[in-house]
């Protein structure tokens, strides 16, 4: 049964609803342009926490994933469109390196220039999500799975979705 539960915990979703990824990132952009201005090891230290737990659950235990999934997306969006989860675990992945880095940057080695350059780009990229439903990291995986990097035994489902 403990066993079960933590399979349960640790399993990312697949499909994902493509509002409630958008609505997520969208507090990343949020939470990422507040880091930049306050220059914070606290806010950098949350939004590490927050990709952290979307990559090892999905929303199960990210206060923004559990806000998208259960509060924001159902109640004020009240929309759905299922996407693969896989890619978006991978941009997940994308966005828990740019945060680990951010926050050694700026809360142990004090490198501001650094968290800055990455907290930016970080921004970027959460706009396109979030604004314009671009995923970078989505397209990244459908280019390694392309090549062959990513067998197609990781997300079967991907050849039946387009991948933005």
């Amino acid at each position: 049964m403990k066993e079960t539960t933590m399979n349960n915990l640790l399993n990312f979703p697949n499909p994902v609803n493509e509002y409630a990824a958008r609505t997520v990132a969208f507090m990343v952009l949020v939470l990422s342009i507040m880091t930049l201005i306050f220059n914070s090891p606290w806010l950098s230290a949350i939004l590490l926490y927050g990709f952290l737990a979307r990559v090892l659950t999905g929303p199960k235990l990210s206060p923004m994933g559990l806000l998208s999934t259960k509060i924001i997306v159902p109640y004020l969006i009240k929309k759905e469109k299922l996407v693969p989860g896989p890619p978006k675990r991978f941009a997940q992945l994308i966005g828990l390196i740019f945060s680990t880095a951010i926050f050694v940057s700026i809360a142990i080695y004090q490198i501001n220039v650094l968290a800055n350059t990455l907290l930016i780009i970080l921004s970027i990229f959460a706009f396109l999500e979030s604004i314009l439903g671009f995923c970078a990291g989505c397209l990244v995986f459908k280019y390694l799975m392309k090549f062959k990097l990513i067998p197609d035994s990781i997300c079967e489902s991907c050849n039946n979705f387009q991948t933005t």
